[in-house]
């Protein structure tokens, strides 16, 4: 293996021993299973269960891995996890969601520690000082969300309930919805209901082997038509994972996030190279300084003076049949019948 110069330079310090590595290892391991056997009847999770997701974190990280060193792209796989979870032990919502943050988060907390290492390593800080900044930041953090979620939830009356709330309140949380529906979809319902041989939605499983199966085609291409450069640049989880940046709130933020897409994407291909390079980057973070800028912005000088704007489309989400029920034969006032 041929050593660049950033490997020679940081050769001066000394590298983190892997026992370093092994005791948060362990340790981790072992809290997580004494919570399981302490807490039983609360995190829902067996301790097989715990085990089953740190072997599923353990496989996928390295193509993962892989994928987002050579895209940029960190495909998830927070579904598949929920998927195969809700099958094995259908009825635990609050374990389905356990069994996700162990399998899928414990990837992109280890791909986000080796992104960290990496800038380390380029901009030569020595590897004992990162990992002893990544662990102080990662207590620290941990800390201050489990205080600020226990104060919310002891302050803020009805949080999170729409029904609930004053009109005017912000605390609706849009995002966090999606992971209540997850855990109730997944964990509490179960997929078996949704996609087994009497479910509703059982033909969707066959686009799990529609996906296995889309690379094979366009590398056969590549082997037919060497020539053609473009097509073994076709990546197939790259492709898909864009669906993964439609944002998790009201259709309204959906709506503009594929306009600008399409607008976007309506100048890359028609100036092609010339703009792929000198505006994709500069406009990705355009757009996501802008967004963090005006947030605060109005923040500060609307929402904390008290002045309230009525943003188009912004509630409702326009969609009335959306609380209507979709078993079959149920008959609601305004709602169709399946």
């Amino acid at each position: 293996m041929k050593i660049d110069i950033h490997a020679k330079l940081m050769k001066s310090y000394k590298q983190v021993p892997q026992w370093w590595y092994l005791v948060l290892l362990i340790g981790s391991i072992v809290l997580s299973l004494l919570m399981c056997f302490v807490y039983k009847e609360d995190v829902q999770l067996p301790w097989w269960g715990f085990l089953l997701a740190f072997a599923l974190a353990f496989i996928v990280t390295l193509p993962i891995g892989v994928i987002q060193a050579t895209t940029n792209q960190e495909p998830g796989y927070d579904i598949i996890a929920q998927f195969i979870f809700g099958y094995i032990l259908p009825g635990k919502p609050i374990a389905s969601l356990l069994f996700k943050i162990y399998g899928r988060i414990s990837t992109v907390h280890a791909l986000s520690f080796l992104s960290d290492l990496k800038l380390g390593h380029y901009m030569k800080i020595p590897p004992r000082c990162m990992f002893t900044a990544q662990l102080v930041g990662t207590l620290v953090a941990g800390i201050v969300n489990l205080t600020v979620s226990w104060w919310m939830l002891e302050n803020i009356e009805n949080l999170c309930d729409i029904e609930g709330l004053h009109p005017e309140s912000p605390w609706t949380c849009p995002k966090f919805k999606v992971t209540f529906d997850a855990s109730v979809i997944w964990g509490l319902i179960g997929p078996e209901r949704l996609f087994g041989p009497n479910g509703l939605y059982r033909n969707l499983v066959w686009l799990f082997l529609i996906g296995a199966l889309l690379p094979v085609p366009i590398w056969i291409m590549s082997k037919i038509f060497p020539e053609k450069k473009w097509i073994p640049l076709i990546n197939i989880p790259v492709i898909s994972y864009g669906f993964a940046g439609m944002p998790p709130a009201t259709p309204t933020n959906i709506a503009s996030w594929l306009v600008t897409g399409m607008i976007f994407n309506y100048f890359v291909f028609k100036y092609r190279k010339q703009w792929w390079q000198k505006y994709n980057y500069v406009l990705s973070a355009a757009l996501d300084a802008g967004t963090a800028f005006m947030g605060v912005l109005l923040f500060f000088a609307l929402q904390n003076e008290g002045v309230d704007l009525k943003w188009w489309g912004a509630k409702p989400d326009h969609c009335p049949l959306a609380k209507c029920p979709t078993a079959p034969g149920i008959n609601v006032t305004g709602c169709p019948i399946f």
